[in-house]
C-alpha cells in the first residue's frame, strides 16, 4: 500500500514538470501526450482511494448478491432483472467472476428471484454499500394508459463464509495446568500428575482430560477437545453475524429506499445515505456505479483507511474543475411524488 502511494506521489510530480515543460515551449503534442496520462493517474488515483476504505473484517472476501422484487408484480419483476444488468455489467468491468446460482424466471417479463456468487478481491467490500431498498420511477411500459408507475426491488449481499473453518491453535493462547487424576484407573494414574487441564485465553474455553497413564495423551486429547468446541464456538460466531445482517435487511416499501432511480418526467439517481446523485441514468445502469459506491465508503468512518492520498493531481487548465451533471429543471407538478404500482 505504501509502495503504491509513493508510486502515485512521483508520478504526480512527473507529470506536473512535463505540464509546465510543455507549456513554456509551447508543445502542443508533448502537451496532449501528458493530458492523456493525467486522466490515467487520475483514475489510479481513485481506485487507490478506494482500496483504502476497504478494510473491513469481510471485505476481502467473495460475495453472494440476491436481488427480489418488490410488490406490483410485472413491473417489480422487470426492474429486478433491470438491476440484474446493471450489476453484472459492473461486475463484469471490474474483473469479477459471476456466477448464477439461483435464477426464477417472471410470469410475463422480468424475474422473481435470483442469486449471484460474485469471486474476486475484495468482492464483498465493493458490493455492500448495494445492501437495501432500490425505487425506480417511470411511465411503465407495460401500461397501456402510459401512467408514471414506481417500482421496488431488494437487494441483499453477505459475505461468502468458508465451507471448512480452520481453527489454529497458538501457543501463546493457551494455558496449561496438570493435576492428579481423580477417581478410578489404578495407583499410578491417582498419585502422579498426569491429568491435563487446557484454558484457551482468548475465547474463555476450558477442557481437561484425565483417562490416560500418560500426561502427553491425556495432552492430545485435550487439545482434540479443545479444536472441536472452538470449531464450534466459531461457527456459532459466524452464523450470528449472518443472522444479524439479515436483521439489516429493510422492508419492500415505500420511504425505506436507499436509492431512487428516475427515468421520467427527469432523469436523476441519488443516493439518500451519502446524497450522491446524477442525471447519467443510462450510463448508470450500464453498470458505472462506482461513484455510488466510493461515496458509501467514504463516509462510513469505522471502514476508512487511514493511508493518504497524493493531495492533488496536475491541473490541466486553471480553474477547470469537474461538475455533476445537473438535474433538469422541474415543475411543482412533476416534483409530486408519482403514483405507486
Amino acid at each position: 500500500m505504501l509502495a503504491t502511494l509513493e508510486r502515485l506521489e512521483k508520478k504526480s510530480a512527473d507529470l506536473q514538470a512535463l505540464l509546465d515543460m510543455s507549456a513554456e515551449e509551447k508543445d502542443e503534442a508533448a502537451r496532449t501526450e501528458t493530458e492523456r496520462e493525467i486522466e490515467g493517474l487520475a483514475g489510479e488515483l481513485s481506485a487507490f482511494e478506494v482500496m483504502t476504505l476497504l478494510s473491513g473484517e469481510d471485505d476481502s472476501k467473495n460475495a453472494i448478491l440476491t436481488i427480489h422484487p418488490g410488490a406490483g408484480g410485472t413491473e417489480s419483476q422487470d426492474w429486478a432483472q433491470m438491476l440484474l444488468r446493471m450489476y453484472t455489467r459492473f461486475l463484469e468491468r471490474r474483473g469479477f467472476k459471476v456466477e448464477m446460482l439461483d435464477f426464477q424466471a417472471g410470469d410475463e417479463a422480468g424475474i422473481k428471484d435470483v442469486t449471484l456468487e460474485v469471486t474476486g478481491e475484495f468482492a464483498y467490500g465493493y458490493l455492500k454499500s448495494e445492501s437495501g431498498v432500490h425505487r425506480l420511477v417511470r411511465i411503465s411500459p407495460f401500461d397501456a394508459n402510459k401512467r408514471r408507475h414506481t417500482s421496488f426491488a431488494s437487494v441483499f449481499v453477505l459475505p461468502e463464509i468458508e465451507d471448512k473453518l480452520e481453527v489454529e491453535i497458538k501457543d501463546e493462547d493457551i494455558k496449561l495446568d496438570t493435576f492428579r487424576a481423580s477417581g478410578a484407573g489404578g495407583q499410578h494414574v491417582n498419585k502422579t500428575s498426569s491429568a491435563v487441564r487446557i484454558t484457551h485465553i482468548p475465547t474463555g474455553i476450558v477442557v481437561q482430560c484425565q483417562t490416560e497413564r500418560s500426561q502427553h495423551k491425556n495432552r492430545e486429547s485435550a487439545m482434540k477437545v479443545l479444536r472441536a468446541r472452538l470449531y464450534q464456538h466459531y461457527r456459532e460466531a459466524e452464523e450470528a453475524k449472518l443472522s444479524e445482517m439479515e436483521k439489516t435487511k429493510k422492508k419492500i416499501e415505500w420511504g425505506s429506499q436507499i436509492r431512487s432511480y428516475v427515468f421520467q418526467p427527469y432523469t436523476l439517481v441519488k443516493d439518500h445515505r451519502t446524497g450522491r446523485e446524477t442525471s447519467d441514468v443510462e450510463a448508470v445502469m450500464d453498470g458505472e456505479i462506482d461513484k455510488f459506491i466510493e461515496a458509501y465508503l467514504s463516509k462510513t468512518p469505522d471502514e476508512a483507511g487511514k493511508a493518504k492520498t497524493p493531495s492533488k493531481i496536475p491541473s490541466v487548465s486553471e480553474g477547470s474543475e469537474i461538475e455533476e451533471p445537473q438535474r433538469a429543471n422541474r415543475t411543482k407538478k412533476e416534483e409530486d411524488e408519482p403514483r405507486r404500482s
